[in-house]
């Protein structure tokens, strides 16, 4: 760290502004909110496409494109910025089509060195670390806005029943299983049953494919369950749900929500509150202990992807048969839950990492012995998606695609 970067470090304070790396939803807004109402100043970059700017008014704005990293520096440089808060819904860009400035060109290798870190939280640690490396704190929002975080207990009027508390068990325990393996934060289950686990897509897009999938009878049942996964960059990565969440596991017909109190944020609580209660769901904070997990240190390799994918399927273990484990550069894209194994290889495309297709590695698939009758068809889709493939089961070592 520079002297001059270390003197920002040094001076943070409440008379210090806090800079705001803004994604979408409501958390941005609500942190630079609370930042203000301190007493703060607040700077905010806005990522193009990823959120709209006019949402934050009356705080000021900087709009910036993926690639203007030196753009994104100046701005808080300028303004005396010594911590910043990274937070809001993103998706992995793709490198072929950003725009750059010379900025991105300085900081190349770390750039390089964030593409190719794989799973999510090694790409985040490394976010973290470019901007420590420049001079910045990197703060969790619940520094700035410690209310943002679910307490223990219901938010709304409505509370878990005893088969909403089983279904819990069985999903902290499934999200906790797969934790080494970097996968996502959320698992909706339904009396014991496995509906959905939530990969590379995010927690909303997991609902939406289960709307297309399951029908609501009438009867709620079931639970939607969030938790940080152990080990996990807490500063950048704190699970997250809103109204838009409330909504969604309503149209799916479950009970409710059940997410890890004092780590997950909930956004426009008032708004979650209401929304669960006319749906007639809850939304509650449990509380749980974690350990935290070490994580796998070098470049990625296939290797690595296979011993992933074979890891989540023994993880899952007996209770639960996935088709389709599908992992690219130890980011797991998709875990196939019933809807067969094609269709969760043609979602794992749309999440191969930052559009530079197959030279930055393929996908190592796991699949049960069940899908012997189906290589042929699972291959295809596999190459279709531009994904090298190694299926692994049971009775065979290895096959590529």
């Amino acid at each position: 760290m520079t002297g001059a970067a270390a003197y920002r470090s040094e001076a943070a304070g409440p008379s210090v502004p806090l800079g705001i790396v803004a994604g979408g939803g409501a958390l941005p807004r609500e942190i630079a909110d609370a930042a203000a109402r301190s007493g703060r100043a607040v700077v905010i970059v806005a990522l193009e496409g990823e959120c709209e700017p006019a949402t934050f008014a009356p705080h000021a704005v900087t709009v910036v494109k993926w690639g203007e990293i030196g753009r994104m520096i100046r701005t808080f440089e300028t303004a005396g910025v010594a911590d910043i808060v990274i937070v809001g819904s993103v998706t992995r860009p793709d490198l072929t089509q950003i725009r750059t400035d010379a900025g991105f060109f300085l900081s190349l290798p770390e750039i390089v060195g964030i593409i190719v870190a794989g799973g999510d939280d090694s790409v985040l640690r490394r976010v973290v670390r470019f901007f420590e490396q420049h001079g910045f704190q990197v703060l969790a929002p619940d520094a700035v806005a410690p209310g943002l975080l679910a307490s223990v207990g219901p938010i709304g009027r409505s509370s878990s029943d005893g088969a909403a508390a089983r279904d819990i068990a069985v999903g902290l325990d499934v999200v906790a299983r797969l934790a080494p393996f970097d996968i996502g934060q959320a698992i909706v289950v339904r009396d014991g049953k496995i509906l959905a686990i939530e990969a590379a897509e995010g927690t909303d897009r997991m609902l939406d494919r289960l709307v297309r999938r399951v029908k609501f009878d009438g009867a709620r049942a079931g639970v939607l369950v969030k938790r940080s996964k152990p080990g996990q960059e807490r500063r950048v990565d704190l699970p997250a749900i809103g109204p838009a969440t409330v909504s969604r596991v309503a149209a799916l017909g479950l009970a409710g929500i059940a997410v890890e109190a004092g780590a997950t944020l909930v956004a426009e609580r008032e708004m979650v509150a209401e929304e669960a209660d006319r749906a007639g769901l809850f939304v509650e904070g449990i509380e749980l202990a974690m350990k935290p997990v070490a994580g796998v240190p070098g470049l990625p390799s296939l290797e690595d992807d296979r011993a992933i994918a074979a890891g989540v399927a023994s993880a899952l273990g007996s209770m639960f048969k996935s088709e389709a484990i599908i992992v690219a550069r130890r980011r797991v894209l998709a875990v196939e839950a019933g809807e067969g194994a094609i269709e969760a290889i043609g979602r794992a495309a749309r999440f191969r990492s930052w559009g530079l297709g197959r030279w930055l590695g393929g996908a190592g698939i796991a699949a049960l012995s069940e899908l012997a009758a189906k290589r042929a068809d699972v291959k295809a889709a596999a190459r279709e998606a531009g994904l090298q493939l190694v299926v692994l089961n049971r009775t065979t070592s290895g096959d590529r695609a």
